[in-house]
C-alpha cells in the first residue's frame, strides 16, 4: 500500500475485538497512519509520529498536543528555535531537531515544486 493511502476497511474491522469501540479511538498514531492512511491522522498524530516516544506516563501524542497548544498550529512551529521546542515536557534536543528537520524538508519540497511548476 502506498505511503498515505487509505486502506479499505469493513465496519467490523473498524472495531476493537470485544470492545464495541471504534478502532481509531485506540490506535497509536503510527498504527493509525498504516491502517487508515495519512488523511485520517490529525496534526497531533503526525507530529507524534515524528516525536516517536514520550516519557513515563506521557506519550508522544501528549508531547505533540503540548507542542500544538504552545504554538497553535503546525505553521506556528515553523522557524521556532530548537530551544523553544525543548521547553515542552517530553521534547528533548533530538526530538526538537527531528521536528525542525521535517519542516525544513517540507520547505525544500515546496521550493522544488515551485521551481518545476
Amino acid at each position: 500500500m502506498p505511503i498515505g493511502a487509505k486502506k479499505p476497511t469493513s465496519e467490523e474491522g473498524d472495531r476493537q475485538k470485544g470492545s464495541g469501540e471504534p478502532m481509531e479511538l485506540k490506535l497509536k498514531p503510527g498504527r493509525k497512519f498504516i491502517d487508515a492512511g495519512a488523511a485520517a491522522c490529525s496534526d497531533a498524530d503526525i507530529l507524534a509520529i515524528l516525536i516517536g516516544s514520550g516519557g513515563p506516563g506521557y506519550s508522544a501524542l501528549d508531547c505533540a498536543n503540548s507542542v500544538l497548544e504552545k504554538f497553535g498550529t503546525l505553521p506556528g512551529i515553523m522557524g521556532k528555535p530548537v530551544s523553544d521546542l525543548t521547553q515542552i515536557r517530553g521534547i528533548n534536543t533530538v526530538k526538537a531537531i527531528k521536528i525542525a528537520a521535517a519542516f525544513e524538508l517540507a520547505c525544500r519540497i515546496v521550493d522544488h515544486l515551485g521551481r518545476d511548476g
